[in-house]
């Protein structure tokens, strides 16, 4: 019984994501089929509106979508302006992917009423204050000047919205949005997984779930790359074309169920990410923590792993992780070697692949003092959302393995009585086996997840 409700439940959170993530896409659907979305949301909202009762932070989750879903339907005459980042996670960045264009997507009376769609290198051309870069870009990248493609350098996601707003008003727009989301490539594949293989007319070209990210990568980059002459505007045209076609085929499967589950899915492991301007909307978001927060006021053991692709290719698409937390709290200061094996299983390099050039950063419970490391550089130190940080430069050559090794103290006083540790998944990153050894004076302990979303590992005393 609890599985059908939670399934019901999600129906909503799949709403919720075709009406954020895809609003972009849905202002192209509706110019063909001229639908309500207020009537199609609110439709299913009432079909399921009388549910029995259900564990609370499925209750939870159940009244934000509702809230949501009310929110962008409502027909109140009022026009709200979301700026949409698209963002490519097989070139990782801190804040999901590389952020290469973005939409600007009007919302009125519960129905999309204009977008705009752009390369983010267009908006950066109008940009021409000189503004320092963090040290990564100037370090392995050698760029001069800070931008908007490359502003979501942080892992925490409302940071990275202030920080594009910024860079969009120094192009001379107005960066009064009512909210910003973030989506990364992934969705495409797992949307594809859901309406199967899609061929847009006059392309000659059919993307399905295994390789369309990487498919569509090379339609519009390959042939840009061997070709500059290509306007950069028009090279995307197929994205515009493709994206009515897939909405079509999700709103026809007769599934809402599965499209509810996907969106449950991309909001929890942070391939969609949503930040509001108006305080109640985002207190409803950071309720359930989708809104891709680093967490402040966690006070046990955390981790977090933020990778950057400094290499400016797509290298990441063939980048697996698997990592290993050994803390050992029988000594006066429980000491983490943190063990994190890269493998870099491309076959050779092209356009789009090459040897794994990344900036590594490990945050940890601030406090916490640094021992040794093996296998990346010299440890580059910091403090950040009340957390240390470790960074580090990191290489994986193609076809081969790095097992980065970073050993450090928690900080004096740390409480071993009631050990907790969370970690917190870095968006953009695919699922990673995680194992955690846990030595104490009354024994030791083995744990395996899967790093699919945000982990919270326990132990007390006498377990």
């Amino acid at each position: 019984m609890k599985k059908i409700f939670t399934r019901r439940r999600m129906i909503l959170i799949g709403i919720a994501l075709v009406l954020l993530a895809g609003g972009v896409y849905l202002f192209n659907f509706s110019k063909i089929n001229k639908k309500d979305l207020a009537i199609k949301s609110l439709a299913v909202i009432t079909k399921f509106s009388g549910l029995l009762p259900i564990p609370d932070d499925e209750k939870k989750e159940l009244d934000v979508m509702n809230k949501l879903v009310e929110y962008f339907t409502k027909k109140d005459g009022v026009t709200r302006t979301f700026m949409i980042m698209l963002q490519n996670n097989m070139e990782l960045r801190p804040g999901g992917g590389f952020l290469g264009q973005y939409a600007i997507l009007k919302i009125k009376d519960g129905e999309v009423i204009s977008t705009f769609f752009e390369d983010a290198n267009l908006l950066d051309q109008r940009i021409n204050a000189k503004i320092t870069p963090p040290y990564p870009f100037t370090r392995m990248m050698d760029i001069k000047k800070w931008k908007f493609r490359d502003s979501n350098f942080s892992p925490d996601f409302p940071t990275n919205v202030e920080k594009a707003k910024y860079f969009y008003r120094l192009a001379g727009r107005n960066s009064d949005f009512d909210g910003v989301i973030a989506v990364n490539a992934e969705v495409f594949n797992d949307v594809l997984e859901l309406t199967g293989p899609i061929t847009v007319p006059g392309y000659g070209v059919t993307f399905n779930s295994t390789d369309g990210a990487l498919k569509l990568e090379e339609y519009v980059e390959k042939r840009y790359i061997m070709n500059p002459e290509i306007d950069t505007q028009n090279r995307k045209e197929i994205m515009r074309k493709m994206a009515p076609m897939m909405i079509e085929k999700l709103f026809s499967l007769g599934n809402v169920a599965k499209i509810a589950e996907l969106g449950h899915k991309e909001l929890q492991n942070r391939n969609v990410m949503i930040n509001f301007k108006d305080e109640y909307l985002q207190g409803l978001i950071e309720s359930v923590f989708w809104d891709g927060r680093v967490a402040r006021d966690w006070n046990s053991d955390y981790l977090m792993m933020v990778d950057a692709n400094m290499g400016a290719l797509k290298t990441d698409h063939y980048i697996k992780r698997d990592v290993s937390y050994d803390v050992d709290l029988t000594l006066e200061k429980p000491t983490v070697t943190l063990n994190i094996l890269y493998k870099n299983n491309a076959t050779y390099g092209d356009w789009r692949t090459s040897d794994y050039h990344s900036y590594l950063r490990v945050y940890v419970p601030k406090g916490s003092t640094f021992l040794e490391s093996k296998m990346v550089s010299l440890a580059n130190k910091g403090e950040d959302f009340e957390k240390t940080y470790f960074g580090f430069i990191c290489h994986v050559l193609i076809g081969r393995e790095t097992n980065a090794i970073i050993k450090y103290e928690l900080p004096a006083g740390f409480g071993i009585d009631d050990y907790r540790l969370l970690v917190q998944k870095q968006s953009g990153v695919g699922n990673i086996p995680f194992k955690i050894h846990l030595k104490t004076k009354d024994g030791e302990y083995n744990q395996e997840q899967t790093l699919d979303k945000d982990l919270k590992f326990e132990f007390q005393k006498g377990d």
